[in-house]
């Protein structure tokens, strides 16, 4: 036992040593937990920022005038005004994504309490910004004719208050920032893992520890140790520097629970790797194959929608990849500050999926091995 744990670390180290002499790995690895953390944290917004509006006022009152000043940065560009018939082609031409329509008497008749209408069209081709922008303009427009005419204006039979927990400011790149971190673990998990039995594969060394005392499951369990070292100190380090740091996004659950369930997840994703390199002839084929999985992987586990708005059978099926188990429990601990009481039976079902991804990759590593020899 002891002699397969002392091999089982030296492969690892030379793994260790041919990842740090590959200089295109090692810059994307570093790329990877820096630079795309935050140009996609900073740059891919699904709230409402600066979007252009268009105002056709055909009133000319106090009052459409002080619905136009309500339209502020930093969520909307200064409104333009615009007449009737340049609508349709402002619009076409994507220069505007919300056009607001004040029809004429509106103020006379806002007071004389007979319900004007407002016309928002919509550019819904951003479908988020659309949506949430539409919403805004209608909060906007209620609470001004409320401050101008209280009196004459309907009022809500309730006070609704709402209180935002866990991003209190509704702040997109406190969520794109970390799902951002779990993504680009996945990708970097199967490449690194799966590039590294091709590389043995096409520079002929896998034929120098075929001759060697060494079973397939320490050649295995190297690779996965190494990788996973690697993966996860990047990970580490980028969720304390990029996201906390420079991003300045709170972290409130625990670090180390943390790293132990991204363990596990590596484990069941550098497997996953492993697996498709023994299924691939070439790094070419690999990435052929890799990469579509991998983008299924990612949109569909709930780093980048939410898993209660697919399918019912999707949902389901989506329950045997690991990482719709890591983002909920990522999610859990990062955000909410959940323990280990709650995240458990997501640790023990990524465990579960990882023992089944190292069983099919070890029966496809022996055969490829024997075809070998």
């Amino acid at each position: 036992m002891t002699a397969s744990l002392l091999r089982i670390l030296r492969l690892g180290v030379k793994e260790l040593h041919s990842l740090r002499s590959d200089l295109v790995l090692m810059l994307l690895i570093v790329y990877t937990f820096t630079f795309a953390i935050y140009a996609v944290a900073t740059g891919a917004k699904f709230d409402v920022e600066n979007a252009s509006v268009a105002i056709v006022d055909e009133d000319h009152s106090m009052l459409s005038s002080r619905l136009r000043d309500a339209l502020l940065k930093p969520f909307f560009n200064q409104p333009v005004l615009i007449g009737a018939s340049e609508v349709d082609p402002g619009m076409d031409a994507g220069r505007f994504v919300f056009v607001v329509e004040i029809p004429p008497k509106f103020e006379p008749d806002a007071i004389a309490n007979k319900h004007p209408s407002v016309a928002i069209d919509i550019d819904a081709t951003a479908m988020s910004q659309a949506g949430n922008g539409a919403t805004y303009i209608q909060n906007i427009i209620h609470q001004e004719i409320l401050a101008a005419i209280p009196g004459q204006a309907p009022t809500n039979p309730i006070d609704l208050v709402v209180r935002a927990k866990f991003n209190p400011n509704l702040k997109s790149d406190w969520f794109t920032s970390v799902m951002q971190i779990i993504n680009n673990i996945s990708i970097l998990a199967v490449i690194l893992a799966g590039a590294a039995l091709i590389r043995e594969r096409e520079h002929g060394t896998i034929e120098h520890l075929l001759v060697m005392p060494i079973r397939p499951v320490e050649i295995m369990l190297a690779k996965i140790w190494a990788n996973g070292l690697v993966i996860v100190t990047a990970a580490t380090v980028s969720l304390l520097v990029v996201v906390e740091r420079v991003l300045a996004v709170p972290v409130v659950g625990s670090l180390p629970l943390f790293v132990a369930a991204a363990v596990l997840y590596l484990f069941s994703v550098t497997a996953l790797g492993i697996l498709i390199a023994t299924i691939s002839t070439s790094m070419a084929q690999f990435g052929l194959i890799a990469m579509p999985l991998l983008v299924v992987m990612n949109l569909l586990s709930g780093s980048t929608t939410s898993l209660e708005s697919m399918p019912f059978w999707l949902q389901q099926g989506m329950m045997v990849s690991p990482s719709t188990h890591f983002v909920a429990i990522s999610q859990a601990i990062l955000y909410r500050g959940a323990g280990l009481s709650i995240v458990w039976p997501q640790m023990l079902a990524l465990f579960a999926i990882g023992v089944v991804f190292f069983g099919l990759a070890l029966m496809r590593f022996r055969k490829v091995l024997i075809a070998m020899q």
